[in-house]
């Protein structure tokens, strides 16, 4: 365990290091500082938490709550004994069935950042490109595990490991699909609700505590192209509709 702890909480952030980057408008660029150790211990926890189900990630669970509790974290060591839950209702096949029902076969808790935003769009595009950029520009070999580069569980794990300023950043770029996410786990009274939220809270700013407000949090001019989707889709966040609101808005 010791290794373990020694390995999450020893990564130095390579972005610390040089002179002070030009200003930019790309919102992967903005800076909201180092991950703390508890932070860091919430990253790499959940990314291996959220993961299809197994005897193996079942196993890390009592090492997870000790280093949630090593670094003074109440609630992710309460959002962890949520998971811990799960895993001991029911036997580990019907845990995984659960997951693919719920994670894999509906679109509902997708954990892919950019289809919340962008869904299935020729924008979406762009947006995973951006992801593979930072991965990239870290300078480390990513293997996405046949995952798309959005995919939660992986900037999770590169936010922990390789590069936290990168990856804060990219949490944050993508706050309003978290926050939605973080929404639809709640309703559903599903067990990573916990983890989410604790994702949640370590970025900068409030949650929202309505969709109204997750609206504001959306970059203005959206994109009005929904290739694919139908425009009135409630997966989707109202940044992808047009502009110009229908004539009973207001009523």
């Amino acid at each position: 365990m010791a290794g373990f702890f020694s390995k999450l909480l020893g990564k130095a952030d390579s972005a610390s290091a040089g002179s002070a980057a030009p200003a930019s408008t790309d919102p992967f660029d903005a800076d909201h500082g180092e991950a703390s150790d508890a932070e860091r211990v919430l990253y790499q926890s959940a990314s291996v938490l959220m993961r299809y189900p197994s005897e193996e990630i079942r196993s890390f669970i009592p090492e997870f709550l000790e280093l949630a509790g090593e670094v003074n974290h109440d609630a992710l060591v309460n959002a962890i004994e949520d998971v811990q839950r799960w895993y001991d209702s029911a036997p580990l096949e019907d845990i995984a069935g659960q997951y693919v029902q719920e994670y894999d076969l509906s679109r509902r808790h997708s954990f892919h950042m950019s289809y919340w935003t962008e869904g299935d769009t020729r924008r979406r595009g762009e947006a995973l490109t951006r992801f593979k950029k930072m991965y990239r520009d870290s300078g480390m070999v990513t293997d996405l595990h046949g995952e798309l580069p959005d995919y939660l569980p992986l900037v999770l794990e590169f936010t922990a490991l390789v590069d936290s300023r990168a990856g804060r950043a990219a949490l944050q770029a993508y706050r309003p699909s978290l926050e939605l996410l973080r929404f639809a786990l709640r309703d559903d009274s599903l067990a990573f609700y916990g983890l989410v939220q604790c994702i949640c809270d370590s970025l900068p700013g409030e949650s929202p505590q309505s969709s109204a407000e997750i609206q504001k949090m959306a970059r203005p001019n959206p994109p009005s192209e929904t290739v694919g989707l139908e425009p009135t889709d409630p997966r989707l966040l109202p940044l992808l509709q047009p502009s110009t609101p229908p004539t009973s808005a207001r009523s």
